[in-house]
This record gives C-alpha cells, structure tokens and sequence, in this order.
C-alpha cells in the first residue's frame, strides 16, 4: 500500500489556473538562486526529499515589502506554497537523498517573463 499525495485542486487557495506541471530535482546543498515571475503563480509541493524555500518581496505596495519568509517543505512537512507573480524566490536541497519538486503554474514557462539573479548573493539573505 501507498500514500496519496494531493498536489492540488481546482478548489483549493492559490489556485488561479493551470499552465503546466512540471518536476524539478535538487542535490544535497545545492541551490537555485533567485528569480521572480512577472505573471506567474507558482504552486510548489516537495513529494520526496526536502527543499528550503526563500521568498522575499520587493513589491512596491506590498505591506511584506522587503521581508523574507523561509521554509522547508518535503516528506516531513508536506504541504504546498503559493507564489504569486513579483516575489522572488530561491531555494535549496537539504534532504540528503533525491529532493523533488512538483510546481503547478498557471501558465506555460515563457523566459520572457523571468528575471533572474545569477547567484544566491545578489540578494542578502543568511542561508
């Protein structure tokens, strides 16, 4: 026997509407640095393994502007997160087997509406 996983449903907070699902892989210790979606809302889950998550928020009018949440979500803590357009998010493997990441976007990846940072230290944040 098995557990089931939700990943989402049309039902639920943060949905918007469906683009794609794609899964990403993340080593141990490695980390993918900052970008922000300009349309996009992001829906992470992590099904196996576990991913530290880092969302800060420059939005102009935004009563988070310039905070950071951090959080790890994988086997022990499952659950997922939305991310809506203009936050920037980075992240890291810290599970030491395979970490997995299913996201559930509302739109099909188009680069032309990413930005991103080439490094984690283009953003000052203590990992």
């Amino acid at each position: 026997m098995g557990d089931v996983l939700h990943g989402m449903k049309k039902s639920d907070p943060g949905y918007v509407d469906f683009g794609e699902a794609y899964f990403s892989t993340i080593n141990f210790g490695d980390a993918k640095p900052w970008k922000r979606h300009l349309k996009m809302t992001l829906n992470f889950v992590v099904p196996v393994g576990e991913i530290r998550f880092v969302i800060y928020d420059r939005r102009e009018n935004s009563v988070t502007k310039e905070c950071f949440f951090d959080v790890v979500l994988g086997e022990n803590n499952y659950q997922r997160i939305t991310i809506p357009p203009g936050l920037w998010v980075a992240f890291k493997g810290i599970g030491e087997e395979f970490n997995l990441l299913l996201n559930l976007a509302d739109l099909e990846h188009d680069p032309n509406e990413v930005e991103r940072k080439s490094d984690l230290t283009e953003i000052a944040y203590k990992w």
